[in-house]
């Protein structure tokens, strides 16, 4: 007879019994805001059974997103974090009040910066943009779980 398992902390075990994750967190647009989510995302997910390489593109993406939004939203702003995990899918939303439209860039290997949504665009299953009508704009992208 083989080895018994312990089932319960796998992944796909622990979401069985689980309810929607639906949260956000309100950032100052200051320099330390990509950290503070990046940590806020990655313990709520972890909490949900999300680990290995996923929880580690999410952490990726949401830092990704996160300084966007400080870099290119206004300096005395805030930044919404917004989390939707079910069975499925993670999604990370990051709204700012910046008038920008984003979009991918393909730098010089040499350019400091401008990878940030081309990553978001490799690694994610699906990604957007919304403007608003009272300005600014909101970033997403989902990642599907691994069963």
């Amino acid at each position: 007879m083989g080895d018994v398992r312990d089932l319960s902390s796998a992944p796909s075990a622990r979401r069985s019994g689980w309810r929607p994750v639906d949260d956000e967190l309100t950032l100052r647009a200051e320099r330390h805001a990509p950290r503070l989510a990046r940590h806020w995302v990655m313990r709520a997910i972890a909490a949900e059974g999300v680990v290995g390489s996923n929880n580690q593109v999410i952490e990726l993406l949401t830092g990704e997103l996160v300084s966007n939004a400080v870099v290119h939203g206004p300096a005395d702003g805030e930044v919404l974090v917004g989390l939707r995990v079910d069975r499925r899918t993670v999604r990370v939303s990051v709204r700012d009040t910046g008038q920008g439209r984003p979009r991918v860039r393909h730098p010089e290997p040499t350019a400091p910066s401008g990878r940030g949504l081309a990553l978001v665009e490799a690694l994610s299953s699906a990604w957007g943009t919304a403007t608003h009508a009272d300005g600014g704009k909101t970033v997403w992208f989902d990642v599907e779980l691994d069963d």
